[in-house]
This record gives C-alpha cells, structure tokens and sequence, in this order.
C-alpha cells in the first residue's frame, strides 16, 4: 500500500473551468492573446507546434509548417497534448505526508525544511551514497546538467540515474563502443535518399507517427523497405520484406542477414580495410550462421534471411533504424552492435542517404542522456571514471576533483538498493517508476522501505504516493530550455504561460534545495538561460560539443545538430563524412557475439513468450496521456494480443477475460486475437498503473553493459477466466481490423535445439 492516498475533495480548489470550454459550456473560441511557437512534449521527434495562449491558459494549438520535421503534421498525442494543462489532477502547491490526515498542502519552507532536513539526516548515520537522486529524460538539457550537478555537488552522491536507463542506453552503449559518440549518424532529412531501408524492433507508425513521412518518401523513390518485430507493425503490412523474429534472437538473425552478405560479396571490402577494426572476427563468428540454422533460432523462414541478404546487400545507399524493440534485453548492446555491423560492412555511413539511427523513444531521450544525470556521466558525455574528465569538470565547476563521487548504482539497481536497504532517502523529478521499472511488485516493496522520499512533478503519479513530500514543479510549457531531437537536432522549447498556484518552475525547485544545502554559490541562477550558457561552455571539448550554440543560434537556424564546436562552426547533420569515428584510432569498432538465449525463456510451466510496447494514443508510463480524455478513449485500457492459432489451442475468443501469469505476478485483461502477431507470443502494451501495469509480469534482469532491463522477453502463462463477471468483453471500435494472416511458423514448444538451453 502507499504510504497516504490523497483524498479526492483536496482537489475541489483546483478545479478551473474546463480546458478549452467556457464556464457555461461549449468550446472557448475566443481570440488567444499571444501564439508561442514551441515543440511537442512527448517523442524524440519533437514536432514543431504553436500554442495558442488566452489570460495566462493554453486554449488551443496549431502544428508549424515552418519546422522541417513535420511541417505542419502532428500524432494524435501531439494533437491532444496542450489539454493536460488545467486537468483538475495538476499539483499547485507542495503537498506533505500526514499520518492522520493523508496528503495535505504545504508551505514551500516547509517542503523544503523536511526535505533537506531529511538528507542531512540520513546522510550523516548512512553515509553520502544513501541518498539517491532519480532524474527524468523528458526534461530540457538545461535540467538534465542542473541535476547532475545537483548530485556530485549538493547531495555529493554517486547514486543518480535517469529513466532512460529503461530506454536507450543500449543504443547508447553501443554507439559509444562502435563509433565512440552517441547520436544518430544521419539526419532525418537523410532517409528518404536511402535505397533499402530495415526497421529492426521499432513500431515507427505507433511510437513515432510523424516519421513516418520520411519512410514513404522513401518508398515513393523506390526503396525497399525491411521490418524485423515478432508484430506485424502497420509499416510492416506494407513493407517488402516482413520477418517475423522470435523476441529475444535480434543478434542471431542480424548475423544470419550479414552470412548472406558475405557469401555474395556484399561487403566493401575497402571500407572494412582502410575504416575499421574487428571485421575477421565478425566475419568468423557469422560464418556458421546460415539460412538454415537462422532460421532454427529466430523463427524467420530461411527464405525470408536470405531474400533480406538480397534487398540490403547491393543497393548504393540504405539506413537503418532501430528503437527498443532490439534494445530492451539482457543482450541489448550485442543486438545494436551486430546490427550495426549489416551497416558497417557495406560502407554505407558517412554520406548522403546512408546511415544508422535509434529512433528516441523520450521527448529529450538524446539530450537528457548528454549533460551528467546518468551515473557514470560527466557534462559533454564525459567519463565520470576519467580523471582528466574529472579535473576538467571539477575545475571548470570550481570544486576539488577528489570531492567528485565515482561512477554510481543505475536506476534499476538503485531501486535494487532501497529494496535491500543500502539506500535510505531518494529524490525523484519527472520520474514513475512504479509503472516503468520491471517487476512492480518488488519496486513497490522498496518505495515502503524508504526512510524518505521526496518527489517533484506536476501530476501525482503512482510513485509519489509514497511520497514524504511531493513538490508542485512544472509542465513543458511553463519553462524554457532546450532539448536535443532524435536526430542530434538541438531545439529551443518556449514558456507560453506560468505554473499555476504555487507550483514552481523546475530548476527553480533545485536550486533553492541546493541552496538550503549550502551550496547557492555553485546554483546561483538567474533563469534557464544562464543555465544553458554554462552548459555549453561545460562541454567544450567533449565529444558531445554544444559550445558553438546559443538560445539566440537555435531560434534562428530552427535547430542545431551537435557536434558544434564554436560560434562559426555549422553545426554537424551528417557524422563521418569524413570516415574519421569517434574512437582512439578513427576507426569504427565491430564486434561479433555469439546468440544467446533470454534470461528467462519458456519452458514447460510456463510455455508463451511474453513482450511489451507501445500504443499510438498513450506515452510511456502514462503519467501525462493518461489524463486526456480523448486519448484514453482511442485505448482504454490494456489488451492481450495473441494470434488465433495459440487462442484456439487455449479455447480463446476476442474478448474473453484473461489471466496471463509470469514468474513475478499476473494481469487480468481482455483479449485481442489478431493475426498480426507471432502465435508462439502475447504482446501487452504498458502504459498502465497498479492492477493493469504490464510491468508486474517483466523481467529485471540487466544487460551487463548497459544496465537496460530485459522488458521484450520473458515467459508467461495465458489463461482464460471463465467465471469472470464479464465473460466478454467489448473490444472498444477504435482497434484497428485485423489484416491477413503473415508466414509465421509456429513452435508450440521451444525448438529442440534450444530446449536444452
């Protein structure tokens, strides 16, 4: 249980008219008194948007045609974003744990005095690292370096992460070993150019609707286009090649896919010489790996491998894009890297219409990853291990380099931590994670055992119900800042109105706690503005350069791509044109992996595999769309996909009430028989708290490398409930029909040669 519920008359002084309606009813078509052009909160394309602002409030919207990406085009989240504005749920004032009462509003003093307070306190019996700090990649740049900050200098703790721990820090990682910087090697602007184009374990037309324009541009010059998931995406429906990998065997099929290059000689065999290291060793470990064996491991026919081998081999340009669907496994960086691998040994990077990409799945995922809140992260993606990067920032900061902490517990091992007690109190902005982290029932275990939490955000979401103290902070549009496109594109948000009541602008809140903590000297900020200007210069000489930009550059250019290494310097759309990487030699690095099971496969208790995602209308743990009436209606609740193959051998029909089980906890949930799924697997998206929170099946296990937990596999049960209240369930009208069946091949058991395993 949470520490406190808050009652719901405490909301009744918050209550306003109705976003976008008048007092009396009907929809505010007033004249707004100003147009703020900004971007959308939510995915890493950031789509230009203009809100429309009326008497301090958010009234309306419009999409700008002026920003390249989406000129003039937005996702139904995107349409729908601005009416969490004055949803009678947004947090006005600092609220305090009261054992009688529940939640009651505070004064900030107060808010702030039991805050610090409880960090001197739990600092000085359990030392520095027992009190955590737990950012969010949805905020701006500007927040992201403010926390870091906040951690190595205020709270002098190694443990701070961030939520994009969960997303793509296996991309991440191995962007860092392959090319050594971590971004997108090609602007989008790049795809429609490309000749073949794989979409390896992203649902581009649900998470990142609006890209989708560069995809069928492409298609109308020609392309080809692959999609790699175990759904059948609707880009899929229409793509060239659709293959239908079993989750968990990414690697073992982009080795199958690389066999076939090589047997052809579709390589180019002066790039591999003259640009990288480790090619014998990939071509070694590839070699085994044929149609035929592939095929044993992935599910995908062998046909299907090599007739992928013949679209991607060939062509004079290709890209390739991937997202979380690759990424989320115990074996996460090994995935991107054999990817990364089908690009590298074509020699197609560097140059117009050819590159790599991860599609960022968070509003600030790349930037929000750049500045210092990850634990083993310095400002401008330096190495909080490296000592002339430590004497760099600590000289630069003003502070000694031995006060600095060392690299630091990672989000799910500081929840990991609270749970066997080494950590004690945890300060939690932008943050839920317990909808986002796996195993659900564990992380609500270790939010009980805190001894302080205090949290900031403009919703009470599931977690800060166990809150001692949760602090009103700010929506996108109440603040300023910057944030960094999935493309390495860094763009300026602009505040179009005040936080309301007494809630305050996020940094505000960080900086008066680090002055409370005596250390105003090192937070005395005027605005975000000064922020970002120390950022900049902070990260002068690193790999990720912002020190060539300013507030005023990015307006005018509507955007600058990183690395731009000084006031003349244009900014980079395109790495490697030279063919020069970011590594110690300048070569790109390739690494071959062996395929490896999941951490946790089917076996005979629990024989169906398991995996989670997205929908269009809702955002990561829901915090935000969850609060928008239209968005919840495209998808009310959380449904169990399964394909009518595994729902007749279970005596399943659309709608039926049912029990999916794993190791950790179960679900109950309506079913969604579809074709457009491997029949060997169920998909539940996450968007949901509590009872509906997918996250209480996932598995926690980590990727040794990147610390990324395994949410795409793990083994779960499926069975209907056949005295529930509603035996059906009405599937709401807004799911989509359900196209023909795709050449999936079906393994009613694991194959033999994995059985063992």
């Amino acid at each position: 249980m949470a520490k406190l519920a808050l009652p719901e008359e405490s909301y009744a002084d918050q209550f306003g008219p109705h976003l976008n309606y008048t007092p009396e009813g009907g929809w505010d078509t007033r004249e707004p008194d100003k147009l703020v052009d900004t971007h959308c909160c939510f995915c890493g394309v950031q789509c230009g948007i203009t809100l429309k602002v009326k008497e301090n409030r958010v009234i309306g919207f419009e999409p700008r045609e002026d920003f390249p990406v989406n000129e003039g085009k937005l996702c139904p989240k995107g349409v729908k974003r601005y009416m969490q504005n004055e949803h009678p749920d947004r947090l006005k004032s600092p609220l305090i744990a009261d054992p009688l009462t529940g939640f009651r509003k505070a004064s900030w003093d107060e808010a702030y005095s039991k805050t610090v307070d409880e960090i001197n306190r739990i600092q000085a019996k359990y030392g520095k690292d027992s009190f955590a700090f737990l950012g969010g990649a949805s905020m701006t740049n500007e927040k992201a370096y403010l926390n870091g900050k906040f951690a190595r200098i205020a709270l002098q703790t190694a443990n701070i992460d961030y939520n994009g721990r969960l997303c793509m820090v296996s991309a991440g990682a191995a962007n860092k070993i392959a090319f050594g910087i971590d971004r997108a090697a090609s602007p989008w602007e790049d795809i429609p150019k490309a000749k073949v184009i794989i979409l390896a374990g992203t649902n581009l037309a649900e998470c990142f609707p609006v890209l989708t324009k560069f995809i069928w541009k492409a298609r109308d010059n020609g392309a080809k286009i692959i999609v790699i998931d175990p759904r059948v995406t609707p880009i899929a429906r229409t793509a060239d090649l659709y293959l239908p990998v079993k989750p968990g065997r990414d690697s073992a099929l982009a080795n199958g896919i690389l066999h076939q290059l090589i047997k052809n000689n579709w390589t180019d065999e002066g790039f591999l010489a003259n640009h990288t290291d480790g090619w014998e060793q990939v071509a070694e470990t590839v070699e085994k790996y044929t149609p035929e064996y592939t095929e044993k491991i992935t599910g995908v026919p062998a046909a299907s491998i090599i007739k992928a081998g013949e679209l991607w081999g060939p062509p004079e340009t290709s890209m390739l894009l991937h997202a979380r669907g690759i990424e989320h496994h115990t074996k996460g960086v090994e995935n991107v890297l054999s990817y990364m691998n089908l690009v590298l040994a074509t020699g197609r990077i560097g140059r117009e219409g050819c590159g790599y990409g991860a599609i960022t799945g968070q509003g600030n995922g790349q930037g929000g990853r750049e500045h210092g809140q990850r634990c083993n992260q310095l400002p401008g993606g330096r190495d909080i291990n490296n000592k002339d990067h430590r004497e760099h920032i600590a000289n630069f900061w003003g502070v000694e380099e031995s006060s600095l902490p060392y690299e630091g517990l990672t989000a799910c091992e500081i929840i990991d931590a609270i749970e066997e007690g080494k950590i004690k109190g945890l300060l939690s902005i932008s943050f839920n994670p317990l909808v986002s982290i796996p195993d659900s029932n564990r992380t609500r275990k270790a939010l009980e055992k805190l001894e302080y939490f205090g949290c900031i955000d403009f919703f009470m979401n599931e977690t800060a119900r166990y809150a001692d103290v949760v602090m009103a902070g700010s929506l996108q549009e109440e603040d300023e800042g910057t944030v960094t496109t999935g493309e390495g594109r860094c763009v300026k948000l602009n505040q179009s109105v005040t936080p309301p009541g007494d809630a305050k602008a996020d940094w505000k809140i960080i900086c008066d706690l680090a002055e409370r903590l005596g250390k105003k000297d090192y937070f005395d900020y005027t605005g975000p503005g000064q922020i970002f200007d120390e950022l900049a210069r902070a990260s002068a000489g690193g790999v990720n350069d912002y020190s060539g930009m300013s507030w005023e550059r990015i307006e005018q250019e509507n955007g600058v791509f990183w690395p731009c290494k000084g006031e003349s310097h244009p900014g980079t759309p395109r790495l490697f044109e030279d063919k020069k990487f970011y590594t110690p030699n300048g070569k790109a690095q390739m690494k071959g992996f062996e395929y490896r099971p999941p951490a946790e496969d089917v076996d005979a208790e629990y024989p169906i595999i398991f995996t989670t995602g997205r929908v269009v209308s809702q955002y990561l743990s829901g915090t935000q769309t969850r609060r928008i009436g239209s968005l919840v209606d495209q998808y009310p609740e959380p449904l169990c996909e399964l394909h009518p193959m595994l729902a007749d051998h279970l005596g399943i029909q659309d709608g039926d009430i049912l029990k999916v089980s794993s190791r950790r906890g179960h679900i109950i949930l309506p079913a969604q028989v579809v074709k457009t799924i491997r029949p060997d697997t169920v998909f539940i998206p996450y968007h949901w708290a509590d009872k509906k929170a997918a996250n209480q099946l996932t598995n926690r296990e980590l990727d040794p490398t990147s610390k990324i937990p395994e949410f795409k596999v793990c083994a779960c049960k499926v069975e209907k409930i056949e005295d529930a209240p509603n035996k059906k369930y009405e599937l709401a009208g807004q799911i989509a029909g359900k196209p023909p069946s795709s050449p999936i091949k079906f393994y009613p058991k694991p194959p033999e040669h994995l059985s063992a395993r």
